[in-house]
């Protein structure tokens, strides 16, 4: 991930903020490093461990990250997902898709849902959500942020207790997100509005199948309610 300018400003300013106190802390797709920098030098963690799949990233976070890997408070893993790592209690995966993010917690041999999680999928959102709700996880936080002129969507939660039931999100809470649709945050209209403008500039070009027009009109569809606030 990259700050630019302030370190953990715009989006990284935004993950660390919304990270919780806990024992062991993993950021899986580390590059700098910054996040796990964060939970460190704040005393919200015991320990860290952070991995990215790029060597040169890896690199880079450790480092950034020196100090605490001498101590024994931080280790750096070179590798995809979980790979090689010991199971933390909260977990951090940004700038990631929702299906490769799924991809990670599903894994056969490493794949697992923390006890505490904060996600930023790049895309497929929907798709994330509906495997968290489906594989034991609850969401408490569900919303778009802007930096700049871009949009990201951010899930947070935890695992569901010993007997607690499943969580109830709907149709439009899976596709929009359930705080989004609650709050209405000027971030997620804006995003909408725009969503909408690109839609009808598909529609406008020459020789468009009639099945991407029927898709791309029913998205317009969903879209326009949710400015019109029908969702539910």
């Amino acid at each position: 991930m990259s700050a630019g300018g302030d370190k953990r400003g715009g989006r990284i300013g935004t993950l660390c903020s919304l990270l919780e106190r806990a024992e062991v802390f993993a950021d899986v797709g580390c590059d700098h490093g910054y996040c796990t920098e964060y939970m460190l030098e704040k005393g919200l963690c015991g320990r860290a461990v952070f991995s990215d799949i790029s060597a040169g990233s890896l690199s880079k976070a450790e480092r950034l990250l020196a100090a605490y890997v001498a101590a024994g408070r931080a280790k750096g893993y070179l590798g995809a997902g979980f790979e090689g790592q010991p199971r933390a209690d909260e977990v951090l995966i940004a700038g990631m898709g929702g299906r490769e993010i799924v991809g990670i917690l599903s894994d056969e041999k490493w794949g697992y849902l923390p006890e505490k999680f904060l996600f930023q999928p790049m895309h497929d959102a929907e798709f994330l959500r509906r495997f968290l709700i489906r594989a034991g996880g609850y969401i408490e936080r569900d919303f778009t942020f802007q930096v700049g002129g871009k949009f990201y969507d951010v899930v947070k939660g935890r695992r569901l207790l010993p007997g607690e039931r499943a969580q109830d999100y709907s149709p439009a809470g899976y596709m929009f997100g359930g705080e989004n649709l609650r709050s209405r945050p000027p971030a997620f209209i804006g995003r909408t509005e725009k969503q909408l403008r690109e839609i009808g500039e598909y529609l406008s070009v020459p020789g468009l199948g009639e099945n991407s027009r029927t898709a791309l009109e029913e998205r317009r569809r969903r879209l326009e309610e949710v400015l019109k606030n029908e969702n539910g």
